[in-house]
């Protein structure tokens, strides 16, 4: 493929306004082609913001022969059947996380875009923020002697009443909105070989899903992971993984600004070192990643897959 992937977006999604669209926009890589709504005026406006051609539906989009990839950004619940149809159009997909809501229909999915020869890649940005490399290297280097456990933390204020995150019927929940961060965290950190030991899914009062969790995970070797989220609490967001000899620390993991100075504490003894990184943009780290995986004509699969068959035995193991 010659020249900047042209991509169109299915739906107007505040994630896809607020972030994805303008990463879209000023990336070499693609060309922001066309925005889809079922409310054909805000399709007008969306369009007129980013410079793009507005479309009224979301079929109409899927059958333009100009465009060659989507972003999916509709509620959880009802990316299996868009990213299903825009597989079969031939289009590659960038879908919202979690690509569906088990891991039958990813598995399903995943294999239909390998048959098809196109890309679907799921829009789990912070894992191409490069502190998390640079976190990896650490561990491998012995800089906190032999693993021992990884905790994480994410949680976030309370949402509006009407918010979709709210709604069983949209596939909302705390597990699959923010739950996934720390969940696939660990996967990053101690691989493919995670087991859940122990789960605790809470419902808030009034609400049709739940609102927090605890999850507990068993990784080779005998290193645990504790793993805690929540979307009506006071905002957090870290990791932490524990050696023999020492620690690492890591806050504001999972969502930095793009002007964020990341640093990884090394915590060794009574001593602490703060490594200072440059700044990165893991929503534009993302978009590139998309890009690359299109013109391969294939995106990384096991991690998406693996962690689809985690967050589903988080539920069944859930008390």
């Amino acid at each position: 493929m010659s020249g900047p992937v042209r991509i169109g977006v299915l739906g107007c999604a505040d994630i896809a306004v607020r972030r994805m669209l303008p990463a879209f926009a000023a990336s070499p890589g693609l060309e922001l082609a066309a925005v889809a709504s079922r409310d054909r005026a805000r399709a007008e406006r969306v369009g007129r913001r980013f410079d793009c051609r507005p479309v009224h539906g979301y079929d109409e989009l899927l059958d333009a022969d100009d465009i060659q990839a989507v972003y999916v950004p509709l509620p959880a619940a009802l990316h299996a059947p868009w990213v299903e149809s825009a597989l079969n159009a031939g289009k590659h997909v960038l879908a919202e996380k979690p690509v569906t809501m088990d891991p039958g229909s990813t598995e399903r999915l995943l294999d239909l875009a390998a048959k098809h020869g196109v890309a679907l890649m799921e829009n789990v940005m912070f894992v191409h923020h490069p502190r998390h490399e640079a976190v990896r290297r650490l561990v491998t280097e012995g800089r906190i002697g032999e693993l021992r456990s990884f905790r994480a933390e994410f949680a976030i204020p309370p949402l509006d009443g009407d918010d979709i995150r709210y709604s069983a019927e949209l596939g909302g929940g705390a597990l699959v909105d923010v739950g996934l961060y720390p969940l696939r965290a660990a996967l990053h950190f101690l691989g493919h070989e995670l087991d859940v030991v122990g789960a605790r899914l809470t419902r808030g009062a009034g609400r049709q899903v739940e609102t927090s969790g605890a999850v507990l995970l068993a990784a080779p070797g005998g290193i645990t992971a504790h793993l805690t989220f929540g979307m009506e609490h006071s905002y957090l967001s870290r990791y932490e993984l524990w050696g023999s000899e020492g620690r690492i620390t890591v806050d504001r993991a999972f969502t930095p600004p793009a002007d964020f100075v990341p640093s990884i504490g090394l915590h060794r003894g009574a001593e602490t070192d703060q490594i200072r990184l440059e700044p990165a943009d893991q929503v534009a780290a993302t978009v590139a990643a998309f890009v690359t995986a299109v013109r391969a004509g294939a995106a990384p699969r096991a991690d998406t897959l693996r962690q689809a068959v985690l967050l589903d035995d988080v539920r069944r193991r859930s008390v």
